[in-house]
């Protein structure tokens, strides 16, 4: 059974309460102005998550200029949005698709890779790996 998720309840009560309270206090005006605000909000809101998609667009899947300051940039609790938005990439999903909780992994261009779970959509834990350094791998080899 999946926990329930409070802010998809209350984001809608606190919009209806806020039309009611609107409706008694100033009448149809009143409905008409935080309708209005409702309406901005949900704009602002579509247009930021185009915007961030937009611009993972433009990159491939997964990957990221430095794995080393993504991994120095995150905190548990924040967006899957959030973390498109910081990376400019969608993250390559490494788990089966619809199945919670969800792994992605950002990779830089030195194979590092920061790999993110994310439980409904909010950060829960990530790691950073580096490969191996030449030097150590030539090391270990001899």
């Amino acid at each position: 059974m999946r926990p329930m998720n409070f802010q998809k309840i209350l984001v809608p009560l606190t919009g209806l309460a806020a039309l009611v309270l609107a409706f008694y206090r100033y009448g149809w005006a009143g409905v008409a102005v935080v309708t209005g605000g409702i309406v901005m909000f949900l704009l602002l809101h579509f247009t930021r998550t185009m915007t961030v998609l937009k611009r993972a667009s433009d990159r491939p899947i997964g990957y990221v200029a430095s794995a080393v300051m993504l991994n120095a940039k995150l905190k548990p609790g924040v967006t899957l949005l959030h973390v498109v938005a910081m990376t400019r990439s969608l993250g390559e999903l490494k788990t089966p698709k619809d199945q919670q909780p969800e792994t992605y992994r950002w990779t830089d261009g030195g194979l590092s890779y920061v790999e993110g779970i994310f439980q409904n959509g909010k950060l829960q834990s990530w790691a950073l790996t580096r490969p191996p350094a030449e030097d150590e791998a030539a090391a270990g080899g001899h």
